[in-house]
């Protein structure tokens, strides 16, 4: 029986220690913006895909030239009721920015096209579509790019600006790093954080004009979305960042959460879909309106640099010239001129 008993310890202790040491590590508690990122480069929702392909104009979507209408798309627009009714795509489908998920589900698979006033809002809700999965793109210059009727809103703001804040000299900073934005949506599994996150997106201050940002560059970590040489070509705003082929989920660590972070491009209608991206991760994101086109305007329509005179309102291959018919709120149809 002593022995019987010897044998059972003898065996007995090795299956203890076995027991304790037991491959099964413990995961670390990760934060929400940790399991989004990681979810979005899973799923291949990087910003450079998010970017791929997104705008379209006028020029470059099948327009029907009998009745004017888009056939290979579900348009929404996200313009006003009274400018809808004023004149609007055949068929379009009316929609806020809090709303265009549940509208853009009428789509049921077909490819979407955005539309507003300039191509800035539209650009934020692309943001928003894609990352939910649709095939969305936003229309170039917004249906100011459409019919002349409807362009007064870049009209009255492509325009040359002066501010001592807007400089032409220095070269951008050297990147820093900083941490993670901190954000809390109750959830756990990366989707729907991404869910609960676009959301909130849609809902969320997201412009700020020239004069704001020119009359206090410091109260905005200021990002210059263009290449180098167009930095050294037009300018740009005093204390700006160029964070261009870093911007991406792997170099979200060259912003700093705790300010707002301001983004200009040529436009503004890039910025508007950076700036939707960004947010949804949980960073503060402003869109400069009309971007550079409201202050450099007369430079970029004649500059060579980076295509600048496609990116500049009315430039030369711009698309922002087409003569297309629309509608009002009675059915009538308004043709070119």
């Amino acid at each position: 029986m002593k022995n019987l008993i010897k044998w059972f310890v003898i065996l007995l202790v090795p299956v203890m220690f076995l027991g304790s040491c037991k491959d099964d590590p413990v995961t670390p508690e990760q934060s929400e913006f940790e399991v989004l990122t990681q979810y979005m480069a899973q799923n291949d929702l990087d910003l450079p895909t998010i970017l791929s392909g997104w705008v379209k104009s006028s020029a470059g979507v099948n327009v029907n030239t009998t009745d004017y209408s888009v056939p290979d798309f579900f348009v929404i627009d996200l313009r006003s009721q009274a400018d809808f009714d004023a004149g609007h795509i055949k068929d379009a489908h009316i929609a806020t920015l809090a709303n265009v998920l549940d509208v853009a589900a009428q789509a049921n698979g077909k490819k979407i096209l955005v539309a507003c006033y300039t191509g800035q809002t539209a650009a934020r809700a692309t943001a928003a579509l894609r990352l939910m999965k649709f095939e969305a793109y936003a229309l170039k210059w917004g249906m100011s790019g459409w019919h002349d009727d409807l362009a007064g809103k870049w009209k009255s703001n492509a325009v040359d600006f002066s501010s001592p804040n807007w400089v032409t000299t220095g070269e951008p900073p050297v990147k820093a790093e900083f941490g993670a934005p901190n954000f809390t949506t109750g959830e756990t599994e990366g989707a729907a954080i991404l869910r609960e996150r676009v959301k909130a997106m849609l809902t969320k201050d997201w412009t700020v004009g020239k004069d704001a940002v020119l009359g206090n560059p410091g109260n905005y970590f200021i990002n210059n979305y263009w290449p180098i040489e167009s930095w050294n070509a037009f300018g740009h705003i005093n204390g700006a960042n160029r964070i261009y082929e870093d911007l991406n989920l792997s170099g979200l660590k060259y912003l700093d959460p705790s300010k707002i972070i301001l983004t200009y491009c040529y436009t503004g209608q890039t910025s508007g879909i950076i700036t939707g991206w960004l947010d949804v991760l949980g960073y503060n994101g402003r869109s400069m309106l009309f971007g550079a086109n409201g202050i450099v305007y007369n430079k970029l329509k004649v500059s060579t640099v980076d295509d600048a005179k496609k990116k500049s309102w009315h430039g030369e291959g711009a698309g922002s010239q087409s003569n297309l018919g629309y509608y009002d709120a009675s059915g009538n149809m308004h043709g070119p001129k």
